[in-house]
């Protein structure tokens, strides 16, 4: 029945007592008693009207055990920020491990970069002793043959005085007397002395055109005709092999050639050929 001065659809407002205490229980723990009731509920008489002493239901004291024992929500609400802070603190330990790995990484990476460097280092001092070794042994085998020519030269008094085609011997030829030999060859080669001596004559000579004379230690002489240049002086002593002149065509010739005389004791001319065979110096 509607009350008198109400509208029959409002709503009833409740109040309070105003000086009621609000319930501190915790609402983890009401839930759990709420839990305990109904299963005591649901295990029904026997528990109501079981002698005093005996055991209670363990499931149930298990209940009633954990309901009181529970830590309140609030605890975890006020651990949050400690979660939060430890959750930093070990990003940043796992951010160190990971730049002492980098750094590890970058040293190792330097340490095999210096090693590969300080390898090619070596290979290529390696290699560049080796080259300076092959030079100094190509240079020890060219003094030790330089020396073994001019030991054999020294040996042998008496060397061939040109290169060339021999073309005529000593002897008689078209109603005269050939006093020497003819060895043909261009123009510009060259003319060494057949043996150690001392230039007597280096210059213009009839029917040579220009001619050297070179007296040897024993006294013999040796005559070098047509020649084309003369590189030597009068006066001038010279090694046996030692350039004098160059091939030519001077005078009364007929191509460039070397015509050769043997002087033996200065004045008899003699056959060349045996006597240089002689001394080891063949000229045919």
């Amino acid at each position: 029945m509607p009350i008198e001065g109400h509208s029959q659809n409002a709503p009833v407002q409740r109040t309070e007592g105003k000086h009621r205490k609000k319930s501190t229980f915790p609402k983890g723990h009401l839930a759990a008693t709420a839990v305990a009731a109904g299963l005591a509920v649901a295990v029904g008489t026997p528990l109501l009207s079981a002698p005093a002493a005996s055991q209670p239901d363990s499931t149930v004291s298990e209940v009633l055990r954990m309901a009181f024992t529970t830590e309140p929500a609030a605890a975890e609400v006020r651990s949050y920020p400690q979660r939060v802070q430890t959750a930093a603190a070990e990003l940043a330990q796992v951010k160190r491990a990971e730049a002492a790995r980098e750094r590890q990484r970058k040293a190792l990476a330097a340490e095999k970069e210096r090693i590969a460097e300080a390898k090619r280092k070596k290979a290529e001092e390696a290699k560049a002793r080796e080259a300076a070794e092959r030079k100094k042994v190509a240079e020890r085998k060219k003094a030790a043959e330089r020396k073994k020519a001019a030991t054999t030269a020294k040996a042998r008094a008496w060397v061939k005085p040109t290169v060339g085609r021999f073309t005529s011997g000593f002897g008689a030829r078209w109603g005269t007397t050939h006093y020497g030999v003819d060895i043909a060859n261009s123009i510009g080669t060259p003319i060494r002395s057949a043996a150690a001596g001392r230039v007597i004559d280096a210059g213009p000579a009839s029917g040579f055109g220009l001619w050297v004379r070179v007296q040897h230690n024993d006294g013999t002489v040796t005559v070098y005709g047509h020649v084309n240049e003369i590189l030597v002086s009068n006066g001038a002593k010279v090694a046996a092999g030692q350039q004098i002149a160059t091939m030519g065509n001077r005078g009364q010739s007929t191509g460039p050639h070397l015509h050769f005389e043997v002087w033996a004791d200065g004045s008899r001319k003699i056959n060349p050929v045996p006597w240089m065979a002689a001394r080891g110096a063949p000229l045919t």
